[in-house]
């Protein structure tokens, strides 16, 4: 029996290949069963012509499909669905769900509460003005290298590292990267038994937590800070001081005396973006040798430093081991890569590793590779630098629109990083604000979630020029502004 070519249709994933989403229809109908074993294949000509494709893609996917026993070649005859081809399971369609009985208020042993999490639309990319953070742009980012990296890693001589289980093992290639290239540029020494590589920079917190905390000691966390790290916080149940930071970062004296752990975003606080100077660093350094306090530095964006030099990091500056350092490739690769990594003393690595170790082994082998041929040859290197220009100049254009539109930044803005931290008038809910936004294309980060929920102002936000190109800016700061004047009038409305 023959199959028709009026039975395939290419759906409408446009971020997948015409040749794959041609597979994928293919595979689709053998696992339903629409397509039986034996039965023929339309000619590639036909399927071309019914798909609007050329020949040669049809070609290319019918021959993949051989590849992987789903379809036979039989000489002039055509391709046929190959006898031994992979089936779907069959089963019975499952009943109604039962009924829940069991009471899971009370047996849950762990209950993490509502969340603080930045609201943004799933499908921002839509939007025409999105003020975005920490998303990628994709005419930044170097598709053919990472491409080309992604292949070499699943080359056959790269067959152990792709495909074994290394326990607690890391990737040695991409630790010796971070040894030589990342560190080295924020003065800080270290030997391989120093370096965990985790699963991005929230799964590093999420350890130095869990590995330091419990409910009988404090942490102290900025204020404003990344919501994430308050909710790990909550889940180690420690008492958690709140310290308000200034325009030089955190201040040391403000830090309470029974804190047993501070966590701090030195280089580029989070999400003022102030720069912590290299003065008070050591002031910081010092009040935690006085208390006994270990400090967790998350040093994300310090390759984004475009108007100066970064800054020494803390722990460079670290001459008794107290401060653990976290590290991501989240912001400057993009975020779905989930990479990080961990420098601390060895004593402390050991322990993180076996908890990784209980709870995920390591990251997976292919991606550790990857990103180890993609750092070590280079195209990290280059794609920072491009980056590092192009935020340059949409800092330019978005510090033009605040002039001509009347937004003022918080703070002084003249440090880098990829987005402003925006204080709107009082009277301004800046998350009703978001949602009037949204109607005419902008998004906006309302900055709500960054402060501690007992004492959270209402009128910050954060404006992100990550995601949005340069032409664009000017528009949709005047959107905001206009929002903003015309904010009470249009509520009370």
């Amino acid at each position: 029996m023959t199959i028709y070519a009026d039975s395939f249709f290419l759906d409408s994933d446009l971020t997948d290949t015409l040749q794959n989403r041609i597979k994928r229809q293919v595979v689709e109908g053998i696992l339903s069963g629409r397509f039986l074993p034996g039965e023929r294949m339309p000619s590639s000509r036909a399927l071309a012509r019914h798909l609007g494709v050329s020949r040669i893609t049809v070609s290319f996917a019918y021959n993949d499909l051989v590849a992987d026993d789903y379809l036979v070649a039989q000489g002039r005859s055509g391709y046929f669905v190959s006898l031994s081809a992979p089936s779907g399971i069959q089963f019975e369609p499952p009943g109604d769900p039962v009924e829940n009985t069991m009471d899971w208020s009370r047996l849950l042993a762990h209950r993490n509460g509502a969340t603080s999490r930045i609201d943004r639309p799933v499908d921002w990319r839509a939007y025409p003005y999105p003020f975005v953070y920490g998303q990628t742009d994709p005419k930044l980012f170097d598709h053919q290298n990472w491409r080309l990296c992604a292949l070499q890693a699943l080359g056959r001589k790269e067959f152990d590292s792709l495909t074994s289980d290394h326990y607690e093992r890391d990737d040695p290639k991409l630790v010796e990267y971070v040894l030589r290239h990342i560190l080295s540029r924020r003065g800080i020494s270290a030997r391989p038994e120093h370096v965990l590589v985790t699963l991005g920079a929230q799964n590093a917190l999420w350890t130095s937590a869990q590995l330091l905390l419990t409910q009988r000691r404090a942490a102290a966390v900025e204020n404003p800070c990344y919501p994430g790290l308050r909710e790990i916080l909550q889940q180690t149940r420690c008492r958690t001081h709140v310290v308000e930071v200034d325009d030089h970062g955190l201040p040391p004296d403000a830090i309470p005396e029974d804190t047993d752990v501070l966590f701090t975003t030195a280089s580029h606080q989070c999400p003022t973006n102030v720069t912590m100077p290299i003065w008070r660093r050591h002031q910081l350094l010092r009040r935690a040798a006085e208390l006994g306090i270990v400090i967790v530095e998350d040093d994300y964006e310090f390759e984004l430093s475009f108007r100066r030099s970064p800054s020494p990091s803390l722990k460079s500056l670290d001459d008794m081991g107290r401060v653990i350092y976290i590290g991501s490739f989240s912001k400057s690769l993009f975020p779905g890569l989930r990479l990080g990594y961990i420098v601390a003393p060895s004593a402390f690595i050991q322990e993180a590793r076996a908890l990784r170790t209980a709870v995920l082994r390591h990251p997976p082998g292919l991606i550790q590779r990857t990103a180890a041929y993609f750092l070590s040859l280079g195209h990290y290197d280059a794609q920072i630098n491009r980056m590092r220009k192009t935020y340059q100049r949409r800092r330019q254009v978005m510090e033009q629109a605040f002039s001509d539109h009347g937004l003022t930044p918080v703070g002084e803005e003249d440090h880098g990083g990829s987005s402003f931290w925006m204080m709107a008038p009082e009277h301004v809910d800046t998350e009703r604000l978001a949602s009037r936004l949204q109607l005419r294309g902008v998004v906006i980060e309302p900055g709500r979630s960054f402060f501690d929920p007992k004492s959270a102002p209402k009128h910050f936000y954060r404006l992100a020029y990550s995601s949005i190109p340069s032409a664009r800016i000017a528009r949709g700061v005047e959107l905001i502004s206009e929002e903003i004047g015309t904010y009470g009038s249009a509520i009370d409305a």
